[in-house]
């Protein structure tokens, strides 16, 4: 769905009093961890990526390992996770934190989305 087409097709919903907050609310305690070892910062479409995470949750962390991923969600003391993981470091990453209390939802951010649905599931 394009984002004008999304855009409209929101703000042409009437909320009844009472009706769930907004997704940025609604996401306020939650935060992303974005785990891949060849995450560039710096570069533009990396850059661009990570703002719009920012505008929807109130954290995001970029993790080069998941050891590193790990121990952030181990030193986490409240709030709920969205682990977004490269496909190279996901197959290893989910076993490890697929049963944490913190973890709402585990994303495999790849191309190839057929090498990685057997394990996936």
């Amino acid at each position: 769905m394009s984002e004008q087409k999304a855009k409209s097709t929101a703000s042409s919903r009437k909320a009844p009093s009472g009706a769930m907050p907004s997704r940025h609310c609604m996401t306020q305690n939650y935060l992303v961890i974005w785990v891949d070892g060849n995450i560039d910062e710096n570069a533009e479409d990396c850059w661009n990526t990570l703002a719009q995470l920012r505008v929807v949750v109130s954290e995001v962390n970029v993790c080069r390992t998941p050891e590193e991923c790990i121990e952030f969600l181990n030193e986490m003391n409240d709030g709920k996770a969205f682990v977004i993981s490269s496909g190279a470091l996901g197959q290893s990453l989910v076993n490890d934190i697929h049963d944490m209390p913190n973890v709402d939802a585990i994303y495999i951010f790849c191309g190839n989305k057929a090498r990685h649905e057997a394990w996936a599931k």
